[in-house]
């Protein structure tokens, strides 16, 4: 069985930038699942794939100004799959009414939407407040019919759950070929018919304006890519967006505004926010 290398690196100060960055660079040398939270992020590599000096000149070369402590662990094959359950990928309820697994789970809730996931690359399981939230505004979402883009969709799950929600059209598109690979594969796994597109926002060009629009990434693409992303949505369609902090939420709020959306509401958990807002014009 493969034998596997957990890195963490802890980073101060941390936020949605300094992780997404680091499992970027960490996914060119090698790592393959990835754990970011509130302090650092914890990733995984096949053992004989793993460079610590390939880590190191990540970490001193870092392109935004931060100090990180690092440690690293090997985990034996046999032990992997118990690792990855207990410290990266426990079964997880959202609003009592999902549950999100992986496949080699066994002792899973009962609920009204079962999703199966398994992450691989691609960033995506629930734990992370920004998905969860992201969540719950589809849960508490009349998705019957209604067509949805899912920008950056990474594991599918957004998608996957509006499709199970009784969403008609359904489009992830995700820019990291592993991870667009990882959504088709929990596509099929949940055996739900959503089209997943590999690429960046370029892809919206040839998408029909929408009903729903769902980016959970982080403020500067966001803020970088809203006119594209208003464009692709109807006049009184709703876009939920996170990936950002509660206090950036006027500025991501203010970077749609032009484009004639309307803030109408926000969830918050550790200070992740995933705000509603609604095409006025």
């Amino acid at each position: 069985m493969q034998d596997y290398i957990s890195l963490r690196i802890d980073a101060t100060p941390c936020n949605a930038d300094i992780t997404d960055l680091l499992a970027a660079f960490l996914g060119d040398v090698g790592f393959e699942s990835f754990s970011p939270d509130a302090t650092g992020l914890t990733s995984y590599v096949k053992a004989e794939d793993y460079d610590s000096d390939a880590v190191a000149r990540i970490l001193c070369e870092f392109p935004i100004e931060a100090s990180f402590s690092s440690k690293s662990e090997l985990i034996e094959g046999e032990d992997w799959n118990s690792e990855w359950e207990k410290n990266y990928f426990q079964p997880i309820v959202i609003g009592e009414e999902c549950v999100v697994h992986s496949s080699f789970h066994t002792d899973v809730p009962k609920t009204r939407y079962d999703i199966v996931i398994d992450p691989k690359m691609a960033f995506g399981t629930g734990h992370h407040s920004t998905t969860s939230q992201m969540m719950r505004h589809i849960l508490d979402s009349d998705m019957d019919g209604k067509s949805v883009v899912d920008m950056g969709t990474g594991t599918g799950i957004l998608a996957i759950l509006c499709k199970m929600k009784g969403a008609g059209k359904v489009t992830g598109i995700e820019i990291d070929p592993f991870a667009w690979e990882n959504a088709v594969e929990n596509a099929r796994l949940n055996n739900v018919d959503v089209e997943m597109i590999c690429g960046d926002s370029s892809k919206l060009d040839c998408i029909k304006p929408c009903d729903y629009f769902l980016a959970n990434i982080n403020r500067n693409v966001i803020t970088g890519d809203i006119d594209k992303y208003c464009s692709r949505l109807k006049k009184g369609g709703v876009m939920y967006l996170s990936g950002f902090y509660e206090e950036d939420i006027p500025i991501v709020v203010g970077a749609a505004r032009p484009f004639g959306m309307s803030y109408d509401r926000a969830l918050v958990d550790k200070d992740w926010a995933a705000i509603r807002l609604v095409k006025m014009d």
